[in-house]
């Protein structure tokens, strides 16, 4: 198996110059309202400077946040209709890229922060006959926005929620939105019993969203898969440092320049087409603003990103280098 990437300047980002210039649109955004309440958690709300309304989302979408000279991406806990402010909450993660300490350390009501047109890659299923949400500590964050759909659409939804006691984000939302529906755990045996009897005890039709820390994640779609649910109705949503493991090792094939580049474990595509001197744009590094998309020759990529649509990476004609790899052993060629 191989896959491949392209060195022109067009090829690079795989669409028009006009596709990837909406992809980068930002909006300058005015910080409203800080609250501290959470130890090591910050929520902010962002709203227009002039007052206006600003653009709906589906629920469960991310912002793509410019903190200082980190991008990152929040969940927006919001319903998304008609929003005249922006919600987001940001766990200080004091060994990360920075990002959130800029965001904890730094920003002040007032401020001016630039931020990308909300992107959604965690969406509820309209047709779902059930919504079960499992969400672990920060990764609250997007179900309370699909609470709040829940509730103005009358959505059957069931949240499991498990948390550190002393760090509980957005408690107060979970309980007035889900009340008798959602269930609330400080210790992971109780949580992991209830989680199996939960997942064995669902209508056919129902569908599963996930979101947390990347161990809770793979314990849950793990304990999903042997209950026998199938594929198409697990979703999951990972974000921070520990979203991705280290991968396998594999090969880039440049057709147009005809060099080949190796991409160890632990390093990005993108990282290691950088150190070669191969120039690809990009800003939040965490595939979700789509401004590093290239296109693809051959090859059987693993995507990662949260950008492009299933339809999209079943295409196999596009790859997200910040995130997406190949299989041990694999080429991807690029026409690059």
């Amino acid at each position: 198996m191989s896959i491949t990437v392209a060195e022109a300047d067009s090829a690079a980002n795989g669409s028009p110059s006009a596709t990837r210039a909406d992809r980068a649109a930002t909006m300058q955004l005015v910080v409203s309202a800080i609250d501290t309440s959470v130890t090591g958690i910050r929520s902010i709300t962002l709203a227009d400077p002039d007052g206006r309304a600003l653009p709906g989302f589906v629920p469960g979408s991310h912002l793509v946040v410019h903190a200082g000279e980190c991008t990152n991406a929040y969940s927006l806990t919001g319903d998304g209709t008609h929003p005249t402010h922006y919600s987001i909450s940001v766990l200080k993660v004091d060994d990360g890229h920075g990002g959130s300490r800029w965001l904890h350390e730094q920003l002040a009501v007032g401020d001016l922060l630039t931020v990308g047109l909300p992107r959604n890659a965690f969406a509820p299923v309209a047709r779902a006959r059930k919504h079960l949400l499992v969400a672990g500590g920060i990764g609250i964050t997007p179900m309370v926005s699909h609470l709040r759909a829940a509730v103005r659409w009358r959505r059957d939804t069931q949240l499991l929620y498990v948390f550190r006691e002393d760090a509980a984000a957005h408690l107060a939302d979970v309980t007035a939105l889900g009340r008798a529906r959602a269930e609330l755990f400080t210790d992971r045996v109780s949580f992991t019993a209830r989680l199996f009897e939960t997942l064995r005890a669902q209508p056919i039709g129902t569908h599963l969203y996930v979101c947390g820390p990347s161990a809770m994640i793979d314990a849950v779609v793990d304990a999903a898969v042997a209950a026998g649910w199938p594929d198409s109705r697990i979703h999951f949503e990972r974000f921070g440092i520990d979203a991705l493991d280290a991968g396998d090792p594999f090969r880039v094939d440049l057709t147009e320049s005809g060099r080949s580049i190796d991409v160890p474990p632990g390093t990005s595509m993108l990282e290691a087409l950088e150190e070669a001197g191969v120039e690809v744009p990009n800003l939040c590094r965490q595939g979700v603003c789509g401004e590093c998309r290239i296109p693809l020759a051959t090859g059987s990529p693993i995507h990662r990103d949260l950008y492009l649509s299933a339809e999209e990476k079943d295409a196999g004609d596009a790859i997200m280098p910040c995130v997406s790899r190949a299989a041990e052993g694999c080429t991807l060629e690029v026409p690059l």
